[in-house]
């Protein structure tokens, strides 16, 4: 049986909050203050873990944890300025409300931190209760429930961690993953969660289209999930370089941008759009390359059946990359380069044909 949510427990970091920035670099401290090599990000979104002692156990385990403590947290305090409320976090705490919703926070946040930065955020405002300083989350859970009288198949957990839905596994409430904060979308398949959605603005939909449900009632998959129209493109610069994002979605690999055709909008139009709402990037010279089939692609975060429309473009003006909420990295390499990243399948396909395209070229020119 689906039963309607009535109660939301968030997790801080990573789901309201981004912090990542500020937690590297205070972990980071603590690292060569305790005689270890610093993390970039990529090695510390693998390693970290919660309950985070688990984390100091396994690279500074000859450090007191009360030592660990105090270098985290002073450090933590001089970088929590670039702490920032994540996008469609307040419109979905503000649809909770709307909703009559009852919302509660669930996380390791340390209480000084979290007032600190519900002075900037406001967010404490949407929560009927906070419970934070909370090691370990599948040891509080239970209590939660109990002391606020929550029926836990009316209760939804979400959190970006792996050790989020194990809490809610272990407390038999609903759980739902953001691809918002630490963890990968691979690390986050593991752990099995009931949804995994990119950030709460996606969510949101899907509570409103499923009236409250988690899932949508027993339909047909695909009259509800009928192919999506995309298109992308492979944008060069003046140096003949080109443009390579990396999101969580696509399981931190390696893509172009691009996104779905709205209704009634030519996909030249379509593209331009994405693009520029993706990298702030104005192209010309578009050109047509290829249409391919995605179909249940284990690389996407969830699945879907995609008709993806490829072109070729060129960058007018400076290459200067401006990217939105979607993406996390973005690289202007050689086309060889760009073959030897880490991609996605489909932007691979794509890239072996302009290379061969390029090589036909090549060869009728005589060059």
């Amino acid at each position: 049986m689906c039963f309607v949510i009535r109660n939301i427990i968030f997790d801080w970091s990573g789901t309201l909050v981004d912090d990542l920035p500020a937690v590297l670099k205070a972990s980071n401290f603590v690292l060569t203050q305790a005689g270890r090599p610093e993390m970039s990000l990529d090695q510390f979104r693998a390693e970290f873990s919660l309950p985070f002692t688990n984390f100091y156990d396994r690279h500074t385990p000859h450090v007191p944890m009360a030592q660990l403590e105090d270098w985290f947290h002073s450090s933590f305090r001089q970088a929590q300025d670039s702490v920032c409320a994540l996008p469609y976090a307040r419109d979905f705490l503000k649809f909770c409300r709307a909703q009559k919703l009852r919302t509660f926070l669930l996380s390791t946040v340390h209480r000084d931190h979290f007032l600190t930065q519900c002075q900037v955020t406001g967010f404490d405002a949407y929560l009927d209760k906070p419970y934070t300083d909370v090691w370990d989350k599948r040891e509080k859970i239970h209590e939660i429930l109990a002391e606020n009288h929550l029926r836990a198949d009316q209760t939804l957990f979400i959190g970006d961690m792996q050790h989020d839905i194990e809490t809610a596994h272990h407390g038999g409430v609903h759980s739902c993953a953001v691809l918002t904060g630490y963890n990968t979308l691979e690390q986050l398949r593991a752990a099995q969660p009931d949804l995994i959605v990119e950030h709460l603005g996606e969510l949101r939909r899907v509570l409103e289209q499923n009236h409250l449900h988690l899932k949508p009632a027993a339909k047909n998959f695909e009259e509800t999930h009928p192919p999506l129209a995309t298109v992308g493109a492979l944008i060069f610069n003046g140096a003949g370089e080109v443009l390579m994002i990396r999101t969580h979605k696509w399981s931190n690999l390696w893509g172009i941008p691009g996104g779905k055709i709205k209704w009634g909008e030519p996909s030249e139009a379509a593209l331009r759009r994405e693009i520029k709402e993706e990298t702030g990037l104005k192209v010309v010279d578009i050109e047509f390359v290829l249409v391919q089939d995605c179909i249940h692609s284990k690389e996407f975060y969830r699945d879907a059946h995609f008709v993806l429309l490829n072109y070729t473009c060129r960058c007018a003006g400076q290459p200067r990359v401006k990217l939105n909420h979607e993406a996390r990295e973005a690289r202007w390499v050689t086309l060889a380069e760009a073959g030897k990243m880490r991609l996605n399948m489909p932007t691979r396909v794509l890239i072996n044909a302009v290379m061969k395209r390029r090589g036909r070229q090549k060869t009728k020119s005589g060059k």
